[in-house]
């Protein structure tokens, strides 16, 4: 099928999201994502503190941190839109802009909303300081979803888990699931770190990343592999003691190399030099990990935890560790495994990303959604009708062929 150009946008979309130089991986995400949207459709970017920007649709990207999702929020309630909802568990967030802005009686409101009169009892008592704050001990268990799920008009998800849950949490809207996309592929120069096998953790380093059972799972490893170096990258929690526990388990910089945040450059440097990629999470907030995307990108073994998103991989492409008591072994045992068959399990990951997380079907998915939330199949016939104009000028009839080919390439 020839090139088909559309001679007007039909779909203008503010988009609302954290950016670069922002540290949050959902700034990374729309600095990927945002460049495939406009070949498709008209985007505005809207900017804290700025006049919301004219469009048919709005788009609002909504994590946990108040500090970077806050303001979107505050223009979701001005004016509701579609939701990307890049985790279930927004406890942080809601407390952020609620407690943390001197609004109790928001928080209370949104403790009850989801939980009924035993959670306004609750969000008293942590108010009251009569309780522990409840966004850093037990926040799976109080999620607060349900403040962002009533003012969307529809939903954007990347798994099956938080389509899933919001189902469960009463969200009778639409919800377009899209998978997570990842970067293309590039030449990339590996970073000078060494280790045998080099074994790669990235991100916040804190327990709920079950760091404590990957560094004792290290040094089971050591014991039979004494040229084996776990590389740490990433900002420990402020109550997670780093130092204290390698010093515990005898791991000293002949084994760990650390590294705080650092810039995009550095991250794939040393992602890439790594044999082996550990990401585990438990519990789960419902988030889907762009490192694990860049990791089996770059054809590298991963290690997730089997819960959420992260169970919805393939068997083939990720090894998957129960969150039990043999965690410990299991991982041990399971970095081994992925190290002695990097090959395999490295091939199997970069065609799964490449087949599923392809960056151009990710904004296609996005399109649809957005034309579907601007205007449903109104637009949709409206696109196809200019469509088929402009493809009879060039001798094109078949206009099933044409539906099916413009919908695979994103524009319906």
């Amino acid at each position: 099928m020839g090139c088909v150009h559309l001679g007007t946008v039909v779909v203008r979309a503010a988009y609302y999201s954290p950016l670069p130089p922002s540290r949050s991986g959902i700034a990374d995400y729309s600095a990927l994502l945002l460049p495939a949207l406009r070949e498709r459709i008209e985007v505005v970017v809207a900017e804290p503190g700025k006049r919301a920007p004219d469009a048919d649709v709005a788009l609002y990207h909504v994590g946990n941190d108040p500090d970077a999702h806050g303001w979107i929020v505050d223009a979701l309630r001005r004016r509701p839109g579609v939701v990307v909802l890049h985790e279930f568990v927004l406890h942080h967030l809601i407390s952020g802009i609620t407690l943390g802005r001197g609004d109790a009686r928001g928080y209370f409101d949104a403790m009850e909303r989801d939980l009924g009169v035993a959670g306004r009892l609750l969000a008293l008592g942590v108010a009251d300081n009569l309780l522990p704050l409840l966004w850093e001990t037990q926040p799976e268990r109080f999620p607060l979803a349900g403040v962002v799920l009533d003012l969307a008009q529809g939903l954007i998800v990347h798994s099956r888990y938080v389509e899933t849950r919001a189902r469960e949490a009463g969200y009778a809207g639409p919800i377009w699931r899209v998978a997570h996309p990842s970067w293309p592929e590039t030449v990339i120069e590996p970073a000078g770190v060494e280790g045998d096998p080099l074994v790669g953790c990235f991100g916040y380093l804190n327990v709920n990343k079950r760091i404590p059972q990957v560094l004792e799972a290290f040094a089971l490893l050591r014991r039979k592999r004494s040229e084996a170096r776990l590389l740490l990258v990433g900002a420990a929690g402020e109550r997670f003691d780093l130092d204290r526990r390698l010093e515990r388990l005898g791991l000293d910089d002949t084994a760990i190399v650390r590294e705080p945040y650092v810039l995009e450059e550095r991250l794939w440097s040393l992602m890439a030099c790594c044999d082996v990629l550990v990401n585990l999470r438990s519990p789960t907030m419902g988030e889907t990990s762009g490192a694990v995307i860049r990791g089996l990108g770059l054809g590298k073994p991963m290690l997730v935890s089997d819960v959420g998103w992260f169970a919805e991989l393939p068997d083939d492409v990720a090894l998957k560790i129960p969150v039990d008591e043999f965690e410990v072994r299991t991982i041990a045992g399971a970095i081994e495994l992925a190290a002695d068959y990097a090959a395999e399990l490295g091939d199997a990951a970069r065609n799964y990303v490449r087949r599923e997380h392809d960056l151009e079907r990710a904004a296609g998915g996005y399109v649809r959604a957005l034309e579907e939330a601007a205007g449903g199949e109104a637009v949709a016939d409206s696109v196809l009708y200019r469509m088929a104009e402009a493809a009879a000028e060039v001798g094109l009839e078949d206009a099933g062929q044409l539906a099916r080919e413009a919908r695979r390439a994103g524009f319906l």
